[in-house]
């Protein structure tokens, strides 16, 4: 379902003041404008999230990956009602990059998510309905502060686990959770090394019943598999555990591991190197949003850009040629 679109000139200081009271309609009415691609609208959001910037950062952000049919949105109506029920409040948004052909929805998502979807103490949001990727993950890095300012204090990024929808979200996280399946065939065909050198934790789930006996088999694959890489930090290197979703077992496990990582992080002061990093690149990725969005925007450069892909699509024209034409169109 769309979102409807926000008014005009909405009163940003009352928005503001209802996010941080925890209004859950302020909440989404405020996403939805973030989301917007109007110019008046974009604006407003920048506004928005500059005047809640002080209410942010203090929640715990985790990343959660995993091919289809791994078991992420059950994985997280699990760990999401075992920490409502420590007294947490969890957001849930998702960075889908099929949005961007087909306008692909986290509704499927919801109906795994029954118990979460009917908590007071939860938010499910789905990505942006269109746009590219980066777009996608730059609108996601504000809903989480937004999130954040309404005082959830635990936030769930689950991505399809696709190529680059993977680093995006690595990218906008603290803890980045790679959900693994038992009996699979060659369990280290599971083992991507891009993936793997992104992972701070690897879970298999599933373990449960006759499949525990493979889980674990997995399991151990994957800790010697993760023995001759480098880890991504010197504080922390990855475990492996095995979990199942369905029953609930190792759930609290997988929790304690991502609080032991902060704990270690926090020690180490990769957890503020980490953060700052991610701001920089959040700031590259909307200045790189800005260009195209200009580029779009502006009848005259649109045509030209039209012209110049039509000249590299025939052959005329070389790519790094048509990106210096187009470069010189900003200038």
């Amino acid at each position: 379902m769309v979102p409807s679109a926000p008014a005009a000139n909405p009163d940003i200081k009352t928005l503001a003041a209802r996010v941080r009271d925890g209004d859950r309609a302020a909440l989404a009415r405020a996403i939805t404008l973030i989301e917007s691609r109007r110019a008046d609208h974009q604006a407003a959001a920048r506004e928005l999230v500059q005047a809640l910037l002080p209410a942010t950062g203090k929640a715990i952000r985790v990343g959660i990956t995993g091919s289809p049919g791994v078991g992420k949105s059950t994985t997280i109506d699990a760990l999401g009602m075992a920490l409502i029920a420590k007294s947490h409040k969890v957001a849930v948004l998702a960075v889908d990059p099929s949005s961007a052909r087909t306008g692909g929805s986290i509704l499927g998502d919801k109906t795994r998510m029954a118990r979460l979807s009917a908590e007071d103490n939860a938010f499910i949001r789905p990505s942006p309905s269109s746009g590219t990727l980066g777009g996608v993950a730059a609108k996601t890095r504000e809903a989480m502060l937004l999130c954040e300012a309404a005082g959830f204090d635990v936030i769930l990024v689950e991505t399809v686990g696709i190529g680059q929808s993977e680093t995006a979200v690595c990218d906008m996280t603290d803890f980045f959770l790679a959900l693994m399946l038992p009996g699979a065939g060659d369990e280290l065909q599971g083992i991507k090394k891009g993936l793997v050198e992104l992972a701070d934790m690897i879970a298999v789930n599933k373990a449960d019943g006759d499949n525990i006996k493979r889980a674990k088999t997995a399991a151990a694959e994957y800790r010697s598999a993760l023995r001759i890489l480098k880890p991504r930090s010197e504080h922390w290197h990855p475990p492996v555990m095995t979990y199942s979703a369905v029953t609930g077992d190792g759930i609290d496990g997988l929790w304690q591991k991502i609080l032991d990582h902060r704990t270690a992080t926090n020690a180490s002061g990769d957890f503020a190197a980490r953060r700052r990093e991610q701001q920089v690149k959040w700031m590259w990725a909307m200045l790189e949003d800005r260009l195209k969005a200009r580029l779009r925007a502006d009848p005259a450069m649109r045509a030209k850009v039209k012209q110049t892909e039509t000249a590299v699509a025939d052959g005329r024209m070389t790519p790094g040629v048509a990106a210096d034409t187009i470069s010189a169109l900003l200038r």
